[in-house]
This record gives structure tokens, sequence and C-alpha cells, in this order.
């Protein structure tokens, strides 16, 4: 790494985890972390003040307080980031570089694999899209959220499964149909539906696109606030997710995953941090030092400059000044779960969520939407209809009678959501408009926004 990615800070910043080794966990029973808004008040019908149930978690989770706290330390020394030689720049830069650590660690990330930042998981996703090595063929499943279905050049797209081991199959043969197809291939699947909850079995189609010869790209932005993820362990070779779903809502996400394509690949912004040196200019004539793999031109209109790209793919594609503070959020969050436990996240989580739906099951004509089945294992989000009544219906009714926030609509998941629907009546589910209503829960949800939600919807039911 050059100079002017300087990382040395005037203030002592812990030791980061190797990547890949567990980080250690509290001892089970510490305090879940409350989420900031947990006394917000909304207004209802007649101009009466409810506590506000938050049940629309899977589109932007709340903030963390260790996540608020984190980011109101950092700022009072907020400032540039590997290029200062002042005190805070020093010392904003090693937060910055700490918070790549601790992303690395959470996620279980291989020694050399690389962390870059991004504004969220649709940006990480068209990052490496843009990264892919010239002819690749991307494998991916019509089930999938739209910022992994859409940025793909050549794409072959594979119909929802009918259960886990018909997606093994299919990726199978979706990458054994490919191989006489020059050029790297790439598998890309959810680990979590955005829409239905359902868990994907990521190992094993890691395994598969392996034996391929394949690589495989794991969406993680739904499983992550709700389940551990171990990259090294389930053997997968790149993973996507945002802050702002992870309790972080300060405009960041992540790319981790093998740092070769990436440094090999044109940056993906082009401007400060991402160069090494730019050379030439008007009149001039452009030096030829660089190598092919470094080295570019950009024409200035009398001239041509020649720019050395960094090698590391970090550097290389976090043109710019970054969003340290989105940074900090993330890892601020990150550590908070770990902290806690997962088996304490993960047991009150499965309480609520058998609790809803129990609750929507025993309703007549509320159905709920799922790919695989009712006892497949899944994380806290549950999507549904309700006969005679369109979603957005009921999401309005649901706010403005009960002070409830669901999401209604498609999920940015259209052909997902639309195969989903195919067998249900009404409610607003034509294929010219299917849509349906979601509940999300985590952090900060209680029993009684469950409860609240089943009961006005056999309100709203009973209404006819």
């Amino acid at each position: 790494m050059s100079a002017d990615r300087t990382t040395a800070a005037p203030a002592a910043v812990p030791a980061a985890p190797l990547p890949g080794q567990a980080v250690p966990a509290a001892p089970e029973g510490r305090p879940i972390p409350a989420v900031l808004g947990a006394d917000l008040e909304v207004p209802v019908r007649g101009g009466r003040l409810v506590p506000y149930a938050n049940l629309d978690y899977a589109a932007s989770a709340p903030c963390l307080e260790p996540v608020s706290a984190a980011v109101a330390a950092a700022l009072p020394a907020y400032s540039s980031v590997h290029r200062g030689a002042g005190y805070a720049s020093q010392l904003t830069t090693a937060r910055y570089e700490q918070a790549r650590h601790t992303v690395r660690a959470f996620v279980g990330a291989r020694p050399g694999d690389a962390v870059v930042f991004t504004r969220n998981t649709t940006d990480a996703t068209n990052l490496l899209a843009r990264a892919l090595p010239e002819g690749t063929t991307v494998v991916v499943f019509d089930t999938e959220h739209h910022a992994s279905l859409l940025p793909w050049a050549d794409a072959v797209r594979l119909a929802p499964p009918a259960f886990p081991g018909e997606a093994v199959r299919a990726a199978d043969e979706a990458l054994a149909a490919l191989a006489d197809r020059d050029g790297p291939k790439l598998l890309v699947v959810t680990a979590a539906s955005n829409v239905t909850g359902e868990l994907w079995p990521i190992a094993a189609l890691a395994h598969i696109a392996h034996r391929h010869g394949a690589r495989i790209l794991v969406d993680a932005a739904q499983l992550v606030p709700h389940r551990p993820l171990n990259l090294t362990a389930l053997d997968l070779d790149y993973v996507v997710f945002s802050g702002h779903k992870l309790y972080a809502p300060f405009g960041t996400g992540v790319l981790v995953g093998r740092p070769d394509w990436l440094a090999e690949a044109p940056p993906y912004l082009r401007g400060g941090g991402a160069v090494r040196a730019v050379h030439g200019g008007a009149g001039t004539a452009a030096p030829t030092t660089a190598s092919p793999a470094t080295a570019d031109t950009a024409g200035t209109g009398t001239g041509t400059a020649e720019v050395e790209w960094h090698d590391d793919p970090e550097a290389r594609h976090e043109a710019g000044t970054p969003n340290v503070l989105g940074a900090v959020a993330l890892a601020a969050a990150c550590d908070a779960l770990t902290a806690t436990g997962w088996t304490a996240l993960v047991r009150e989580e499965e309480r609520l969520l058998a609790r809803l739906r129990a609750g929507l099951a025993g309703i007549e004509g509320v159905h709920e939407l799922s790919l695989w089945g009712p006892d497949h294992p899944r994380v806290g989000i549950v999507s549904f209809v309700v006969d005679g009544r369109t979603a957005r219906e009921v999401a309005e009714a649901l706010s403005n009678e009960y002070g409830i926030g669901v999401r209604d609509g498609k999920f940015c998941a259209h052909p997902f959501v639309r195969h989903l629907l195919g067998g249900v009546k009404d409610g607003g589910c034509e294929d010219t408009a299917a849509s349906a209503v979601r509940a999300s829960i985590g952090i900060g949800t209680t029993a009684e926004h469950v409860d609240r939600l089943v009961g006005a919807l056999r309100e709203l039911v009973s209404r006819g």
C-alpha cells in the first residue's frame, strides 16, 4: 500500500482478529441492545397518538443504540482519511480501517479477502458485476432481489425451484451446460429471501459451483441481521450486504471476497484515492513505466494523462472520500451483535416469528406466501395476502388505524412475487399488479407489536 494510504494512528487501536477467526462472544445472557425510536409515537385516525409498531425491518432496520453511540464518539475527531498528517485525520483513518477488520471478522473472511465499502448491497453487487472478467457467464435464480437479478451482462436465469434440492440440481445442470462456453462462471444466490425469509442452501450451492470451476456470490443482506455467517466455513467467494438492514442506517454496504478479479478490473469510480500517480498532461507525452494491469490513459483535451491505479482492490475501488461514519456504524453493529451472542438473538426472533405465523394462520382469508412450505427454516420475514383487499389497502389501514408499519408491493423481486401469487385469488394479485404485504421483525420487536398486527388483520377481515 502506498504512502498516500497511510493507516497508522497516533492513538492506540485494538488489534483486529485474524480474518476468518471467530470473534470471541460475550457470555450468553448479555442484554440485547436497544434500538432508537422504541418510544416513537405516531398519529392514527381520530388524532390519537399510539406507540409505533415497526414491522418493516426487511426494508430498513432501526439504528441500534451502540451504533449511534459509536458514530457520536467518532464525530468530534472526524477528518479526512488516508492522506492527512494531522492527528484527527490519522485517528479517523485508523477507525475506518479498523471497521474494515471488524467486518472481515464478522463474516469470517479469508486472510486475503478484500473488504470494499460501498453505498449498499445494490452498489456492492454492481461493483462486482463491473469487475467480472470479460466473457463471464452468470447463473441466477428468478427468486432474487433485483439487485442480484439485473446487473449482469450475460446471465442464465433459472426458474424458482420447487424445493431446496431442486435449487441445487438446477444450478448443477445449468453450470454443466456451460462447460463448453469460454470464460469464467458465477453463480448468484440469496442467503435468505427478502420476500419469504426462507433460508437457501448456500453451502451446497457453493460446493456445486466450485465443482464446475465457477464462483459464487451470496446476497446476505437479509441473513446477517438474523444469523451468523462464516464465509470461510461455507467456502463462499463473495458476500454482499448493507448497513441499513443491519441496524446501521448510515449509507454503507460492503463487498467481501476474493481479490483477484477486483484487482484486475478497472476502478469502479475514477478519482482520488484509487490512484498511485497521474503522469503527463497538456502537451506532454505520458510515460510508459506502469504495467498494463495498473496503467490507464485519460484524455485531457490537449494531451494524454497516464494513470497508475492501485493494485490493492480496496483502494482501487474506493475512490473519493469514503463514508467513514457509515463504516464506523457498520462495524459497531457487527460488534454489538457479536457481543450479544447469536443464541439469544435467534431464540428471541424465533419466538416472535412463531407467534406471528401462528396468528396469521388462524385468520381465515389471510394467506402466507412460501416457496418451500411452512416448515422450511426462515428468518423473521413473513409476506401474505388478504382475500378481497389489495396489499396497499391493507398496509394503509394498518398504518392509519393501528400505528403499524409494514411493507406492501413486490419488494424489488417482481418475478418471484408474481410466481408466488400465481395460485392466489383476489388481494390485488393479478399478474399486472401482483403485490403482497410483508411484515418483518428484528431487535426491538415485541410480542405486543405482533399481537397488534394479528388483531388488526382479524378486525379488517371481519369487516368483509
